[in-house]
This record gives structure tokens, sequence and C-alpha cells, in this order.
């Protein structure tokens, strides 16, 4: 059935593969976005689809927006982009996710509220599940983007309690695949970018800290279920429950490239999680969701991306 869906941070990476989905399965879709963190000619491709509407506005401020359904994912994701401007990410973190959370409960629309894995910090628990509460530093350089999200998510129960609005929280694990961009920062965009130019690949620390990668195309299975089950709050997780070290990434990336680039270690960041691994127990007995694409195959589906972004 055709929906009239909203999504927040819609220029974003997981927010272009979300419409081009939803598009192609023939509901209508309105974007919202201020472009801080994404750039406008990269969804330029959706002007001209029919069911496509643009909104450009920054979801600090409230909004209205005819709808059924809200993935509410606006905010910077990338460490680089959200220590930018710290005091901006939990603006948007915050202020935005209670904005969703108003539009959802003014239009009866069922939300999705877009959490991350950063909200468990540098686990004690490893692998995480939801029912882990985390191990965040309040005060770090991280915990902007950390302690919105966590905020967000108590901001999203609570609305629930109050107001009864139907609100579901995922928590998202390292993503990758096309659309991403290159200058974000995020250790897969930097790894790939890097070795299609021959450049070091900068590591930080000894490279032995551990990431699980999650393909998009898995990623957009899970949300659209976490939106179409009936009568599940969550949180739940979602990502690749296969776990790399950091370093074994950028030997598979070399290898895949065919490049002649060399590993470069520099200091690790404060606060850098030394593991991530997501418990999928409870989106699998939930929704009957796993990852299908693994790590080598969806690098192979995200070379040419970036390859064609250097080209152009």
């Amino acid at each position: 059935m055709t929906k009239k869906i909203l999504i927040t941070g819609g220029a974003g990476f997981i927010g272009k593969n979300l419409t081009k989905r939803l598009l192609t399965t023939g509901h209508h879709v309105t974007c919202l976005d201020n472009f801080a963190s994404s750039e406008k000619h990269t969804i330029l491709k959706f002007q001209n689809t029919p069911h496509y509407t643009l909104v450009t506005h920054d979801v600090t401020e409230p909004f209205h927006v005819d709808c059924e359904q809200i993935y509410h994912l606006a905010c910077p994701a990338s460490p680089p982009r959200y220590q930018a401007d710290p005091l901006a990410t939990m603006r948007t973190a915050i202020w935005g996710t209670y904005n969703a959370l108003e539009l959802a409960k003014k239009t009866g629309a069922r939300l999705i509220i877009a959490s991350t894995s950063e909200i468990y910090g540098d686990p004690h628990v490893h692998p995480q599940p939801e029912s882990y509460w985390g191990n965040v530093n309040t005060i770090g350089m991280r915990s902007c983007y950390d302690e919105g999200k966590r905020a967000g998510e108590t901001l999203a129960v609570d609305a629930v309690r109050q107001w009864g609005i139907d609100a579901r929280i995922v928590r998202i694990f390292n993503t990758y695949g096309p659309e991403m961009d290159p200058e974000d920062g995020r250790v897969v965009s930097n790894f790939i970018m890097q070795a299609l130019q021959n450049q070091p690949l900068t590591l930080y620390g000894d490279g032995s800290q551990t990431r699980s990668f999650c393909y998009v195309a898995d990623l957009l299975d899970g949300l659209i279920a976490a939106m179409t089950h009936e009568h599940f709050q969550g949180p739940v997780n979602l990502g690749n429950p296969n776990e790399f070290t950091v370093k074994a990434l950028a030997e598979k990336v070399i290898q895949l490239t065919g490049s002649s680039s060399e590993l470069q270690y520099l200091p690790l960041p404060s606060d850098d999680p030394k593991v991530r691994q997501p418990d999928i127990t409870l989106a699998k007995a939930t929704y009957g969701w796993e990852p299908t694409i693994q790590l080598e195959a969806g690098l192979k589906l995200t070379i040419p991306y970036f390859a064609g972004r250097i080209s152009t």
C-alpha cells in the first residue's frame, strides 16, 4: 500500500538510499534536510521523480509535513562532522528528535528514531545487546553525539508513555555503501578513498580495535522491517555481527582495490571504542532480520561508487 513518508536527514547517506528504495516501491517521499552535513546536488537525481518532495529545513525548528510514516535520520553521524559543531549536534539530536515526536503526535504517523551503537560507548559487554546500558564519557569529545542520541532515546520512550504515539528506536551500527560522502571521515570511506589514490591508509592506534560493518541494503531491510512490524517499540540493534579489526579492513580494501598503499599509524583519539559488535538476537526473533551481504561482497559493491566520485 502506498504511504506518505517523511525522511528527516533525507539527503544523508542512509537517507538517499532509503529514498531510492521507497520511491522504487511506489511510496510518496518527502525529504527534509538543511544540508549542514550533506550536499544538495547529490539528491538532484530525485527532483524529477514523481512523488518526491524536498523541504529545506532545520529539524531543530518545528516543522509540519503531512505523512503516515517518519524515518527520523537527521543528525551528523561521522566523528569529524559531529565534533565540528558539538552544540549544533546536541541541538539536532535532542530538539530535532523532540520536533519529530511532536509531528508524530499531531499526524498520527508511525515514527522510527535512528539511534546508534555509540550509545554503548566503549563497552564492557561484548557483543552489545540492547539490555546493556553502555559505558559513555559524558564530557568527552564524542559526548555531543553519544549523549545526544541517548537523550533522544529517552525522549522517544517518554513520548510513547505520555502521548501514546507509535515511535520505535533502532540502534544503527557501522554502515557503509554507495552514496557515502567521500569526505565524511568514516573508516570505510577513508580507506577506500586513500587506497584508490595510492595514499597511506591512516589507522588510529595499532588497528586492533574492532568494528562490525553492515552494507546499506541490509540496513534498509532492517529499517523497513522495524517500520512495518506491528507493536514493537525497541530499541533494537541493526548491524552486521561479523567483527573485524580495523587493520583487517584496511588490508582487505588494499587487496580489493589493487592499491600500492601502505598502512600509517596515528595516535588513537580519545574515547574511541575498542570493540563494537551488535548482538542481533532480538532483530532476528522480532523481524526475522539478519544481514546477507558480507564485508568482501559489500566492498566490491561500494568501491566503484568511490572510484566514480574521484573521476568526476
